[in-house]
């Protein structure tokens, strides 16, 4: 005798129901709520600089906010909270007299250090008190002012050490140029002689251009004996090839006519301006 057939299943879905469901699930997505960022302007800051932490897709009913250095929520590196209702900021432990935090959330550190290199962490406090966290970060770069020699140095209550000294060499620049001297006027018959400098590390290439045309690779620039053919634009071009950067300086150089062979020279219209008074004399 073959065993009893299962009872049938009361307990089934309806398929349209089923499909409807899908349908809904497949089509239909709840709204999000975009994450909340922060922003570093700008991300590679120099020392002595200032750089805003700025917040992005802040929530909804906000009480407050409160800054952190660090990559977490850390009472001990609160840089300071705000109040929203009353407008008011607390400094924290981590507060160092350079930092401000904006209504809008955001951070600004000013005059910055190599000691303000890394992250910090916005926490928003909701009127719900379900709180948000959100961390950013920013670099700050040796600057020009930097090079030297740099030493190790440990010690403890019986002795003290120090490495040998390592030199820093900071590559910058070129700065704008300068041409030397400042003079633009120049007599027909004279010599033109152009100094260019810029200051750079290591030293920049130079590079003259007159009208636009260019016409040596050199820092000094000398032309003997000018006319008015030598008129126009004289540019100075330097460039860096360790830091990719270049930089450049017009001067427009005028020089007059020289005076034309029918002319009279200053001490010929002295000579005749002296006989027509002798001669006035002697009527």
């Amino acid at each position: 005798m073959g065993s009893p057939s299962a009872p049938p299943h009361r307990w089934c879905i309806p398929w349209q129901r089923l499909l409807l469901t899908a349908s809904l699930l497949t089509f239909w997505n709840p709204p999000t709520t975009a994450q909340l960022t922060i922003e570093s302007r700008p991300f590679n800051v120099a020392e002595e600089k200032e750089v805003l932490l700025l917040a992005h897709n802040l929530p909804q009913n906000l009480i407050g906010y409160i800054w952190h250095k660090g990559e977490r929520v850390d009472a001990s590196h609160r840089i300071g909270s705000y109040v929203i209702g009353t407008q008011q900021t607390t400094p924290g432990p981590a507060y160092s007299g350079r930092e401000t935090i904006y209504s809008n959330a955001s951070l600004l550190i000013q005059n910055v250090t190599q000691n303000d290199t890394g992250f910090y962490t916005l926490q928003v406090i909701k009127d719900s008190l379900v709180n948000e966290e959100a961390t950013g970060q920013f670099r700050v770069h040796v600057t020009r002012n930097d090079t030297g020699p740099y030493e190790c140095g440990i010690q403890d209550s019986v002795s003290a050490k120090r490495s040998d000294p390592v030199t820093l060499n900071v590559s910058y620049g070129p700065d704008t140029p300068i041409i030397s001297p400042p003079d633009l006027s120049y007599n027909s018959g004279a010599n033109l002689n152009l100094s260019c400098h810029a200051d750079s590390n290591p030293s920049p290439q130079y590079s003259w251009l007159i009208n636009g045309t260019l016409w040596q690779h050199t820092k000094v620039l000398f032309i003997p004996k000018i006319t008015s053919n030598n008129n126009g634009a004289y540019a100075c071009f330097v460039s860096n090839l360790a830091t990719g950067r270049n930089n450049s300086i017009v001067k427009n150089i005028s020089v007059s006519s020289a005076p034309g062979n029918s002319g009279l020279s200053a001490r010929a219209t002295v000579g005749i301006i002296i006989g027509v008074l002798v001669g006035v004399a002697l009527i």
